[in-house]
Order: structure tokens, then C-alpha cells, then sequence
């Protein structure tokens, strides 16, 4: 049987042979990595989810009866191995906003999934606010059944009964979580979503990112100061430590020596459907400017908003390079 086999036109499907069946389930690959992650918070985790969930699947074949769809059937596996994954996750939960395993979402990959929904606003937009960073950090703070009910029901748009067939529940029951776990998600939501109408694209936010990005090269502690909302808010996982208005973060930059940073490059770039910067900083041994943070911002009304910044690891995942030459050498 070949690789190409649609495993969800058949009718005996442990009778399908390993490479068909891999060959089917990688289709799903990404979306269900994106599923993991909203779930999970982290890019690494979801990879060992997915992983697991297509083992699962390979092990429990026998187990599809056609009643739905392969791709939901692979959700269902999928959710239970997030779920099952945070039953053994770190013993503290997110508290007072900050998630420390969050980790960033490459553009690029985001770019791969499939349009499902089509190319209506509404579809883009919920696409885009689902997997912004805030969306990320508010769902961390709920508890895991609430969350899998959340992004089923209203990101995947899964009908009340699937959801309460998959996790053990009523209809009823998956309604009453539902409610509960959109008022803990607003909870923890910014008062001010970010405006997406205009996205990357959008003239203003360019124009934005430009000028902070400069300021931070140039180490303008007052140009970046008035680039950012009063009310800004910066976080640095997996390092302790949330930094809420104008005053707060800027004195923790200057504490942390910000000033005094060697010279830097940088390269645009996106994560999570929001804008980002890559600095580089410059080391003399190695004659090449080196990884040093990503930040990516929220931006509203016209101002920084939020910059949640990754350490040098997250470059990889990211596609960025893993170093840039001396200015002018190039």
C-alpha cells in the first residue's frame, strides 16, 4: 500500500501499513503542533506531544471506527496527551503573570497550516489572537480540563458533545467550564487586545518597530521610554520576574546594564503573529556579532504595549542566523 493512501477513506485502518499510515498523520503535522503548543505554552513540549500523540495513534489504530473524521480522531489523542503531559508538568502553575516555560512560535512554521477557515476576517482574526503571546500567558493560568474545553470549543469550534465525549463529561457540564474558563481567560487577558487589522503590513506599527529598534541599538533609554505605554509590560521567560509600567521596566534595563551593552545588530522578525526584533551583540574572540535576545512586542494604540524578550536559545527555532558578520564585510 502506498504513502499516499487517504487513511480516512478506508475502512479497516489496522490494516494500513506503517508507511501510509506516518504518511497520513504527517499531514496533520503542524496543526496539531499548534494545538499542543496553545495547550502547552511551549514550542518544545508540543514536539514531544505531537510525537507521543502519533505513536498513540500508530499503537491504537484499531481503535478508529470511522465515526468521525481522522484528523478530529487525531485531536482527540492529541488533547488527551497534553492533558495527560500537564498531569506530570511542573508542580507550580503560572501565578501573578508569569509563565516561565513560554516559549516563542516561529511565523514561518504558523505560515504552513492549513486554511481551514478560509480566508473570512473572522477566521484570520480569531487565527491570529489565539496565538498571540497574551493569548498564550492567559491561557496557562487555567487548569488543564478548562483549558482543553476553551480551545476546543472555541478555537477549534468543536460541538459541546465532542467535547464532552472526549473528555468524560456532559453537555452540560462542558458549558458550565466553558463559561468558567472564558471569565478566568479575561482575567488574564490585557484590557486592550492588540488591533490586528493591519498586522504586519500595517504602516504605523512598522514604523513603530523601526524606531524602537533603533532606539535599542543606540542604547536611548529616553527614546525607548517614549515608545512604550505607561503601563508596559516586560517579561523575560524562562527568568523570573515581571516588570509592569514605564518606570519599572526602565530602571530594570538600566540595573541590568543595558546601557553598558557592546555594540548591536539586529534582524526583523515575527513570532506569534506579532512583531520582533533579534539583537546581536558584538564579541570581539569570535569577530562576529552573536545571539543575544529576541524581543517581541505587543503593540496598541500606537505604542508598546508588552515586550515579552527570549534568550539566544529560541534563535534556532526561530530560523534566524546563528551569527552576522562585521558591519561592513558583508
Amino acid at each position: 500500500m502506498s504513502a499516499d493512501v487517504r487513511v480516512d477513506e478506508l475502512d479497516e485502518l489496522d490494516k494500513v501499513d506503517e508507511p501510509a499510515f506516518s504518511g497520513t498523520v504527517e499531514r496533520h503535522r503542524r496543526e496539531l503542533h499548534v494545538h499542543c503548543y496553545r495547550m502547552l505554552g511551549s514550542f518544545e513540549d508540543a514536539e514531544d506531544a505531537v510525537q507521543e500523540t502519533f505513536l498513540r495513534a500508530w499503537r491504537r489504530r484499531e481503535t478508529f471506527e470511522g465515526r468521525s473524521t481522522f484528523r478530529a480522531w487525531l485531536y482527540r489523542i492529541a488533547t488527551n496527551t497534553c492533558l495527560d503531559l500537564l498531569a506530570k508538568r511542573r508542580p507550580t502553575a503560572a501565578t501573578g503573570g508569569e509563565v516561565p516555560w513560554l516559549q516563542p512560535y516561529p511565523d514561518r512554521l504558523l505560515d504552513e497550516l492549513p486554511a481551514d477557515g478560509g480566508d473570512e476576517p473572522e477566521a484570520v482574526a480569531l487565527a491570529r489572537e489565539t496565538i498571540e503571546l497574551a493569548y498564550l500567558v492567559a491561557v496557562q493560568h487555567l487548569a488543564p480540563r478548562a483549558r482543553a474545553v476553551l480551545i476546543l470549543r472555541d478555537v477549534l469550534g468543536w460541538p459541546a458533545k465532542d467535547v464532552g465525549d472526549l473528555l468524560g463529561d456532559s453537555v452540560n457540564s462542558v458549558n458550565s467550564a466553558l463559561q468558567r474558563a472564558r471569565a478566568g481567560l479575561r482575567e488574564h487577558l490585557p484590557a486592550e487586545r492588540q488591533d490586528w487589522t493591519g498586522g504586519d503590513e500595517d504602516a504605523g506599527t512598522r514604523e513603530l518597530v523601526r524606531r524602537y529598534t533603533e532606539a535599542s541599538v543606540a542604547k536611548d533609554i529616553d527614546g525607548l521610554a517614549a515608545l512604550v505605554q505607561d503601563d508596559v509590560r516586560c517579561s523575560m521567560p524562562p527568568t523570573p520576574g515581571l516588570f509592569v509600567g514605564r518606570e519599572a521596566v526602565l530602571q530594570d534595563w538600566v540595573e541590568g546594564g543595558f546601557e553598558e551593552l557592546g555594540h548591536l545588530r539586529t534582524v526583523p522578525t515575527a513570532l506569534n503573529r506579532q512583531p520582533a526584533v533579534a539583537f546581536y551583540l558584538w564579541q570581539e574572540a569570535e569577530a562576529a556579532y552573536l545571539p543575544l535576545t529576541v524581543d517581541a512586542l505587543r503593540v496598541t494604540g500606537g505604542a508598546v504595549a508588552e515586550i515579552t524578550t527570549f534568550h539566544a536559545d529560541r534563535f534556532p527555532c526561530l530560523g534566524l542566523p546563528e551569527r552576522l558578520p562585521a558591519l561592513g564585510t558583508e
